[in-house]
C-alpha cells in the first residue's frame, strides 16, 4: 500500500508518494506564487491528480491522502484556516481534494502542519522512540508539534501549538495582533522585517542589507550579511536567539520533553545556534527539566511536515 503526502506550506506546495517504510517513490514541488483562494485550491487539486496519475502508471495502489495546511483544520465542516494563503479564512479544502478523487475507498486526511510535523519526526526522523517530544518549526511562521506521553496535543478546538502567539514581550504592540509576538521577532518573515525596521530607522546605518530596498530583504539575506558581520544582522539574530530560548524554556517548563526538534527553514542556517539558544533556555527554565532535553536539528530538513502528511495517509486509510 502506498500514500499520497501533501505539504502545502505558505509559500510552496511539496507533495510525495510514500510506501508503508517511509521511503519517497515520487516528488513534485510548486509555488503558490500569488495564488489564494480558489486559485490555490487548484494548484493543490492538481497535485493530487498529477500524483494519483503517477501511481496508476506505476501500478501502486493508493489507500489513502494526507494533507498538512498552515493553520487550523475544522473535520466538522472539512474546511481550513489558513492565514498566509489570502481567501483562506473558511476555505473548503476537503470538498476541493473529494471532487478530484474518483476512487473512494480512498481516505482523505487534512491536518494542520504542527501535528504532520511531530508526526513525521516520529516516523522517520530524529523523535523515534521518543513519547515525549516537541517539534518546533521555524519557517515563513512559526508553530510547534508537541507529543506528550505519546499523545499528540491537540487542544479544545485543534490550535494547541501555535506557540507564534507566546507572550514574550512588554508591553503590547499593535503589530503582534497579525502574527503573535514570538512570531513578530524570530519567524523567518519576523527576522526579514525587523531587519528592515531597523534599516528604516537608522540614518547612520551603510551595511551590507543597505543595498537591498528594506521591502525586499529576506531572512535569508540577514544570515548571509551575519556571516559578513553586518551590525544590524547582529542585532536582529541576537535578538532571535533570546526568543528561540525563552520558547525553549517554555515549552520545556510545561512539557518536559525529552527532544525539541528545530525545523523549517530558517534552521536551516540557524541550526549553528543550537548551543547558545540552548545557553539562554538555561537561564529562564525549570532547572531539572531543562537538563533532561535535548535540542536537535530536523534529519528531515524542511520535508518534516510532508512525511507527517503522508504518514497520516497511510494511518487513517488502515495500511499502517
Amino acid at each position: 500500500m502506498y500514500s499520497i503526502g501533501i505539504d502545502l506550506g505558505g509559500t510552496k506546495i511539496s507533495s510525495a508518494i510514500f510506501d508503508h517504510e517511509g521511503s519517497i517513490i515520487s516528488k513534485n514541488l510548486v509555488y503558490i506564487e500569488n495564488r489564494g483562494g480558489r486559485e490555490a485550491g487548484s494548484l493543490v487539486q492538481s497535485q493530487v491528480v498529477n500524483l494519483l496519475d503517477n501511481a496508476r502508471q506505476n501500478n501502486l495502489q493508493i489507500s489513502g491522502i494526507g494533507i498538512s495546511v498552515p493553520g487550523i483544520y475544522y473535520p466538522e465542516t472539512g474546511k481550513v484556516w489558513a492565514p498566509n494563503i489570502p481567501g483562506w479564512e473558511d476555505y473548503p479544502l476537503n470538498n476541493d481534494v473529494l471532487s478530484v478523487v474518483s476512487d473512494k475507498k480512498i481516505s482523505i486526511t487534512i491536518d494542520n502542519d504542527r501535528v504532520c510535523s511531530v508526526i513525521g519526526e516520529v516516523w522517520k526522523g530524529k523523535a523515534r522512540g521518543c513519547r515525549d517530544v516537541v517539534s518546533l518549526l521555524v519557517g515563513t511562521g512559526i508553530g510547534a508539534g508537541i507529543m506528550v506521553n505519546g499523545e499528540i496535543v491537540r487542544g479544545h478546538a485543534g490550535v494547541a501549538g501555535a506557540v507564534g502567539w507566546l507572550a514574550l514581550d512588554r508591553p503590547f504592540r499593535q503589530e503582534y495582533s497579525a502574527c503573535g509576538c514570538f512570531e513578530y521577532w524570530a519567524s523567518g518573515n519576523g527576522i526579514a522585517s525587523v531587519a528592515a525596521e531597523y534599516i528604516r530607522k537608522d540614518s547612520n546605518y551603510n551595511g551590507i542589507l543597505k543595498s537591498k530596498s528594506p521591502e525586499t530583504i529576506t531572512s535569508y539575506d540577514v544570515f548571509s550579511a551575519l556571516s559578513n558581520n553586518d551590525p544590524i544582522a547582529r542585532k536582529v539574530i541576537d535578538q532571535a536567539i533570546e526568543f528561540w530560548g525563552m520558547t525553549v524554556a517554555n515549552l520545556v517548563s510545561l512539557f518536559n520533553p525529552e527532544k525539541i526538534i528545530f525545523g523549517g527553514g530558517v534552521f536551516g542556517p540557524a541550526l549553528a545556534f543550537l548551543d547558545d539558544i540552548y545557553k539562554e533556555a538555561l537561564q529562564w527554565a525549570q532547572p531539572v527539566s531543562i537538563k533532561q532535553v535535548t535540542l536537535e536539528g530536523s534529519s528531515l530538513g524542511s520535508e518534516a511536515v510532508l512525511y507527517g502528511a503522508g504518514h497520516l495517509g497511510l494511518i487513517k486509510s488502515g495500511a499502517i
